[in-house]
């Protein structure tokens, strides 16, 4: 199941990117729930479509795209979707396009990710990384000038490093760059940039020298042709990403909430209500059946609470946060 939802990124990317030219054609059918944005959300909200469909008999058509989250925003905050997909947290500029269009949403969390950094197999110099040392790969001024591995550390090979990357409309780029560089959006640009997880993947399987990041899920379905990092967290300890780390808490900086997103006027259609409900019954499930971390269940029951008594927004600044753990996200998310 996991590789089926995985490798329908493609031709998702595909039927995102002619969207744009069948959204008024969609927009006359009142059965169809319109959905864009984060592929590293896709492979759950995916599963959750297709198990949807079945449940309703076809009745309902649910179309995923995979714009990226930045990409998914703005067609969400012009109203062309009903959900949009996210990994990570609403930004200032989105939650002001979403006002001047009149789009008020509930933000949903649905999982948690592992963002991974992951390496060729073949490569056996690299035992662990730093922050530091990702930084030193990937702030604005490495461009051009760090583009061997022992400018990062001496110890390491006088070899080319192939940089791959979450593009500019990904949250996963968003959340990257700000864990690791500081600030979010702040990268060098001499890399593969793709917001289309199975290119990279591609690239990095491919290329002894290279290094790349994005979702876990992508991570976990492709093992045999990738090897993760473990990160050095704040505690100095080196962490490999899995579900007990980020559960634990110890996955530091790159463990992430990723979301849902749903429109108020969107949520009022009675097919849209049905599957934002049925995801939020099956979605710890399906989370962990493509390789994420599911939340408590009282974060499904307290999603489903704020619905039905109308909390809408979000319960953050409008920043690509990093370092929230499942238990903080729930504080949060109690308070809204």
């Amino acid at each position: 199941m996991v590789e089926k939802h995985i490798r329908r990124a493609v031709p998702a990317l595909i039927l995102g990117l002619v969207a744009a030219g069948v959204v008024q054609a969609q927009s006359t059918q009142s059965s169809v729930v319109r959905i864009d944005g984060s592929s590293t959300v896709y492979p759950i909200t995916e599963a959750v479509a297709e198990e949807f469909q079945k449940a309703e008999k076809n009745a309902i058509k649910v179309t995923v795209g995979i714009s990226g989250t930045g990409g998914g925003f703005k067609k969400f905050c012009r109203g062309e979707t009903d959900i949009s997909d996210a990994s990570r947290p609403i930004l200032k500029k989105e939650m002001e396009a979403c006002a001047a269009a009149g789009i008020k949403y509930f933000e949903l969390p649905v999982a948690f990710d592992a963002l991974t950094v992951v390496i060729n197999p073949k490569n056996a110099f690299i035992k662990q990384m730093t922050v530091e040392e990702l930084k030193k790969l990937w702030e604005p001024g490495a461009q051009g000038k760090m583009t061997r591995w022992n400018q990062v550390n001496p110890a390491w090979p006088d070899a080319p490093v192939k940089l791959f990357g979450a593009g500019s409309d990904s949250g996963t780029f968003d959340y990257f760059t700000e864990a690791i560089v500081g600030k979010a959006k702040s990268s060098r640009g001499d890399y593969t940039a793709s917001e289309d997880d199975n290119v990279l993947v591609q690239g990095v399987a491919q290329d002894i020298n290279a290094i790349g990041y994005f979702g876990y899920a992508y991570y976990a379905e492709n093992t045999a042709r990738l090897k993760a990092v473990p990160v050095v967290n704040p505690k100095g300890k080196a962490v490999l990403p899995s579900m007990d780390n980020v559960i634990n808490g110890s996955y530091e900086p790159l463990s992430r909430p990723i979301f849902i997103y749903v429109a108020e006027k969107a949520y009022a259609r009675a097919e849209v209500k049905k599957f934002v409900e049925f995801y939020l019954k099956h979605g710890a499930k399906l989370s962990r059946e493509v390789k994420y971390v599911p939340l408590p269940e009282k974060a499904y029951t307290g999603n489903l609470e704020h619905l039905k008594k109308g909390k809408l927004g979000t319960v953050f600044g409008g920043t690509a946060e990093v370092g929230i753990t499942i238990d903080e996200l729930m504080k949060r998310e109690a308070k809204l």
